[in-house]
């Protein structure tokens, strides 16, 4: 996947879901399967997917005991998927049984798990809500580091964490990036936001798009206008 580009399929029904991704095939991208959708769609949705040829990353950020998330990757890991996220909240032993998990289940070609660090949602008066008493720059660095230390492959962190994250981990090791916006969109829910092109410069190696490609009247456009914009 050189583009870059993860596609957010935050649809209701697998049928909305094919007919979106449809319009985008023969693209070099991914595709996100979220809470929403799988909650509708379940495992059969992943299946249909990678089934045919199409690179799916299941946004599931898993959150249990270790013996819990271990289990779950495991059976996750044999829907052909390419990522998971499990949250970096619950600690080294919980993100360490899933990538336990995806070796045992597939070998070298594993699922790789991503570990999400701080929701884009979320700014830091959210975080003082919660009861944490850290930046969240501080908070994002000290989940990642955790999480390259416990053998996930990657973090999910907003574009304006991705330079200071490139510099505290090791090489190879994957920023992907929610929370991005071409010029004049919405923010939505989001309030770490950044343009692809801003998000590719600080550091993230893939970003995630929902809303601007799922909502425009021609998505296939948009997407290559997303894609262009971030390996420009």
């Amino acid at each position: 996947m050189d583009s870059g580009l993860i596609v957010a399929l935050d649809l209701p029904t697998a049928e909305q879901a094919e007919e979106l991704a449809s319009r985008l095939d023969g693209l070099d991208l991914c595709f996100k399967i979220g809470l929403e959708l799988y909650s509708s769609a379940g495992p059969d949705i992943v299946r249909n997917f990678t089934d045919k040829g199409r690179d799916v990353f299941v946004d599931l950020k898993l959150h249990d005991i270790p013996a819990t998330v271990g289990r779950a990757t495991a059976r996750l890991a044999e829907l052909g998927a390419s990522l998971l996220t499990v949250h970096s909240s619950g600690g080294r032993a919980m993100m360490s049984a899933a990538v336990d998990a995806t070796h045992k289940a597939a070998g070298d070609e594993r699922l790789r798990v991503l570990a999400v660090t701080a929701l884009t949602s979320l700014d830091q008066d959210d975080l003082q809500s919660i009861g944490v008493d850290m930046s969240i720059d501080e908070l994002v660095v000290h989940r990642a580091v955790l999480a390259a230390d416990s053998g996930c492959d990657g973090v999910v962190a907003s574009p304006h964490e991705a330079g200071i994250l490139r510099k505290s981990l090791p090489e190879g090791f994957l920023i992907v990036t929610p929370g991005v916006r071409p010029l004049g969109h919405d923010k939505g829910d989001q309030k770490r936001v950044m343009t692809p092109a801003k998000a590719k410069a600080a550091g993230a190696d893939l970003i995630v798009v929902g809303r601007p490609i799922r909502d425009a009247e021609d998505a296939r456009a948009a997407a290559m206008s997303i894609i262009e914009d971030f390996n420009a």
